[in-house]
């Protein structure tokens, strides 16, 4: 008989490897590989770059403070002026309402706004393209305006509502109100004593005191942002980095379509050795001698006027090679001259179809005027 309690171990035991199994084979290749540029080009094709908000912010507010700064004396010159027209001119006419009063009132508004509120935006959008067009270039496409499946599925929403980059954005946002609060509370408190000082001031200190106040705010408070844009900027490409992450296969298959299947590439190149090994070996009959070391090394050699002015290389080769050089050689009638130093040094340094160095002129001719006896010594007998 067998154990209840032993046989009910051994089959939660098999359940337990069983189920192991299943989880390490059925899980997902890690990506733990880098973008190709391929799959960079790609993404940025679709519009996916990174590139940091808050850069663009915090530079757009640093920019729009100095212009304020710079331009404030004018802004608010051209702003009172409007007042008083508008006081001394529109507010003193008794007629309940004329038409002509309200469209000269329309018209100073905009020319008002013309000359204050379109330069800062002006300004503003000229920093935002720069920013932009140095984080990211020169970009145009239509993928961001498709309508894709999971940007409307509801359960892709709340994925991304509770997602680590949700997270992020609103540690940033919660910095942000800190170092709005902070920068603004520390400064106000080292002026305790001069803000107090204004109740016994004019008005116009006042507001001088507070137009100073506000701009040392809002420029201590753009520095900030610049390091905060920085810090965003840096977890932005890390982000975008680690988001293009390639599994080891999805890289293989990459190269595969770029490069071409490495197999067929090594039939290919295989295919072309044979085409180029069969070419040499019907070139090795119409050589006038065939140099060898005698076992390792064979150089094939001929001369001809009418194609160079020295002897070339028309096959050569080494060890098997080399064997079915010389056999090639013997079974048609090519003389077969044993050389060792000459034979290694025309193979290492002569390729197929090159003529010799002039440095080994002496020694070839001398071989080859001994071939040339033996050819013409046969003849005569």
């Amino acid at each position: 008989m067998r154990d209840p309690i032993t046989n009910n171990i051994f089959e939660a035991d098999c359940k337990l490897e069983l189920n192991y199994q299943l989880f390490a084979s059925g899980g997902a290749e890690d990506k733990t590989e880098k973008a190709t540029p391929k799959k960079k080009s790609d993404a940025r094709k679709k519009g996916q770059v990174f590139q940091s908000r808050e850069v663009t912010a915090s530079l757009i507010l640093i920019v729009m403070v100095v212009t304020i700064k710079i331009f404030g004396g004018s802004i608010y010159a051209q702003l009172t002026q409007y007042l008083k027209k508008t006081f001394n001119e529109y507010l003193t006419v008794n007629d309940a309402i004329d038409f002509d009063i309200l469209a000269n009132l329309f018209i100073d508004v905009l020319m008002v706004l013309a000359k204050t509120v379109l330069p800062l935006l002006l300004v503003a959008f000229l920093t935002a393209l720069i920013v932009n067009y140095a984080q990211v270039g020169i970009l145009f496409t239509m993928e961001t305006l498709k309508i894709k499946g999971d940007r409307i599925n509801p359960l892709s929403g709340f994925k991304r509502i509770f997602s680590l980059r949700s997270v992020v954005e609103l540690l940033k946002s919660i910095i942000k109100i800190l170092i709005v609060g902070w920068v603004a509370y520390s400064y106000l408190k080292s002026k305790t004593e001069q803000v107090l000082t204004l109740i016994d001031t004019d008005l116009m200190n006042i507001l001088i005191f507070i137009a100073d106040a506000a701009f040392t705010v809002a420029l201590r408070i753009c520095m900030a942002m610049v390091i905060l844009g920085f810090a965003d900027y840096l977890y932005q490409r890390y982000d975008y980095e680690k988001n293009l992450k390639m599994t080891k296969q999805e890289v293989k298959e990459e190269y595969k379509q770029t490069e071409g299947n490495p197999e067929i590439k090594s039939k290919i190149k295989q295919k072309q050795r044979q085409i180029s090994m069969k070419r040499m070996m019907q070139d090795i009959p119409k050589a006038d001698v065939v140099i060898t070391n005698p076992t390792h090394f064979a150089v094939a050699l001929k001369y001809d006027a009418e194609k160079a002015a020295a002897p070339f290389v028309v096959a050569k080769g080494q060890d098997y090679i080399a064997l079915r050089i010389k056999q090639v050689a013997a079974d048609n009638k090519v003389q077969i001259v044993e050389n060792k130093p000459l034979a290694r040094t025309l193979y290492s340094t002569v390729d197929i179809g090159q003529a010799i160095p002039p440095d080994l002129y002496q020694a070839v001719a001398e071989i080859l005027a001994f071939v040339y006896n033996l050819k013409n010594g046969g003849k005569a007998g």
